[in-house]
């Protein structure tokens, strides 16, 4: 079995902020991707804002299993068809992970069909992050909690729909709370949000974090596809699972416009 993990970033602070080009000199992708690819069951490959189609066509996502999303300053700039194909591939049941400020990009917004909005921070105060559901595959491997010993906060209320489980809550210096780690599932696919990840504070070298990551493409990980997700057929009186008479007048007839 092999994960087929595409790692997107917009790449934007790391090229124009020296504080950031100085903590991921290559881009945030690259180092979630380097931690993702000492996996042997990994393929990781990454993708930007700046790429044809940003980097995710529909040949390259029809390849993908799990996509990992971060932005922060580009949201306004994906292409709409773009976040419409996304959606296609996780109804599907490709598995998607959104990372930290990814709470406004539009492929959430879109998925959660919410506001996603939140309070915010940013005072590199201290969190630890709480793993509330030990026995979480997504869990495995980290302690009862992890310690940052700087990050920007997110506090509640965070206006998304009631998740499928809490995995993370945090608590921050200055006194917040906030659901770092949730999961969804939209049609066939796993969706997980994961909240640590600010741009200007190492987080990804952390290893605990790189541990969380791989755990989330395992357990987003859905080997079964369900590609005809979105068809809506008719199924026609004499193919209905018990013998029925149709009573009525049908509104469409097999041949007319608008008929499915």
């Amino acid at each position: 079995m092999t994960i087929r993990t595409v790692v997107w970033n917009e790449f934007a602070h790391e090229r124009e902020n020296p504080v950031v080009r100085d903590i991921y000199p290559d881009g945030i992708h690259a180092v979630i991707a380097a931690a993702l690819g000492r996996e042997t069951d990994f393929e990781v490959s990454t993708a930007t804002l700046d790429e044809p189609e940003h980097g995710l066509s529909q040949t390259r996502l029809d390849a993908t299993d799990v996509l990992l999303w971060w932005g922060h300053k580009s949201h306004g700039a994906v292409s709409d068809a773009v976040v419409e194909r996304v959606a296609g591939r996780v109804h599907q049941g490709m598995g998607l992970i959104v990372l930290h400020s990814g709470h406004f990009a539009k492929i959430f917004k879109r998925l959660m069909g919410t506001p996603c909005s939140l309070r915010w921070r940013e005072a590199g105060e201290r969190e630890r992050l709480w793993a509330v559901n030990r026995t979480h595959p997504i869990v495995q491997g980290v302690g009862p909690s992890i310690e940052l010993p700087n990050a920007e906060m997110y506090g509640e209320p965070f206006l998304v729909p009631e998740p499928l489980e809490t995995v993370f809550i945090s608590w921050f210096e200055g006194g917040e709370v906030f659901r770092s780690g949730l999961t969804y599932q939209r049609g066939a696919g796993r969706i997980f949000y994961f909240r640590p990840g600010h741009e200007t504070y190492p987080i990804y070298h952390n290893p605990e974090i790189q541990t969380v990551l791989r755990n989330a493409v395992r357990w987003a990980y859905n080997p079964v596809a369900w590609p005809d997700v979105a068809e809506a057929p008719n199924v026609p009186v004499a193919e209905a699972p018990e013998k029925i008479e149709a009573k009525g007048a049908a509104l469409h007839h097999a041949g007319e416009e608008g008929y499915r």
